[in-house]
């Protein structure tokens, strides 16, 4: 079985505050991996470590067959951050542009997916105008469009929707199910929506730095005799519905 991600025992603390303690997880290759959890969880900075952006203080993260962090293999993560990491006074169209030439792209190449990302966020019509102008949701469109930009083997998308609306959040949610099926692409999700968790694979339930429990959707509503995934998230935290 070939695993995209897997974390070892791997625990993380900011000064005297455990934020990950003893998490193990595996995620096999074209899967899409739900982290559902509320915040303060612990989420993010695994998300973090598997981009290479964070150290475990104990335990390993390798991704792709290699021990993180590593340089080299950011051009195969495609990232997209809680907090929107954009060039206010450029158009959207030069974030495009910028954060395409770091990585390993022809020209031609490169236009074809700045074009592909615009379309699918349904930013194309307003890329002349500067980022500045956008509103909350538009950037977090255009978020979304630069994790893509360079065709990732592996996706790390947080909270990826956040103030998205709902008809375009479904286009984005068809669009990663493509990218998994028809090209075999990894895709790692953190969310607290429910019916987003109910959209992957494999979930794994993160709280007060640990998890909880994983499974797919359907595994785990039938282990915990459970009609939601809400109501499996609550069971396994002790609290009884």
């Amino acid at each position: 079985m070939d695993y995209a991600v897997q974390v070892d025992q791997v625990s993380k603390s900011y000064g005297h505050k455990a934020v990950l303690d003893n998490v193990s997880l595996q995620i096999r290759e074209g899967q899409i991996y739900g982290l559902i959890g509320p915040s303060g969880a612990g989420k993010t900075t695994l998300v973090k470590m598997l981009v290479g952006m964070e150290r475990a203080d104990r335990g390993n993260v390798t991704v792709l067959n290699e021990t993180m962090p590593n340089l080299e293999l950011l051009q195969e993560i495609g990232y997209m951050a809680q907090s929107d990491a954009l060039y206010a006074e450029l158009t959207g169209e030069e974030n495009l542009s910028f954060f395409a030439a770091l990585f390993k792209l022809g020209k031609t190449e490169r236009k074809r997916r700045i074009a592909y990302a615009a379309d699918l966020v349904n930013l194309s019509g307003v890329l002349n105008k500067r980022v500045s102008a956008y509103s909350g949701g538009m950037k977090r469109r255009l978020s979304l469009a630069i994790a893509l930009i360079q065709d990732p083997r592996i996706l790390i998308l947080d909270e990826p929707t956040v103030g998205i609306d709902p008809q375009l959040r479904l286009s984005i949610w068809s669009e990663l199910q493509r990218l998994k099926e028809v090209e075999g692409k990894t895709i790692i999700v953190t969310t607290h929506v429910m019916d987003e968790a109910g959209r992957c694979d494999v979930l794994a339930m993160v709280r007060d730095g640990r998890i909880l429990t994983s499974g797919t959707p359907q595994e785990l509503m039938a282990h915990y005799g459970a009609s939601n995934l809400e109501e499996v998230f609550l069971q396994a935290g002790g609290i009884q519905v």
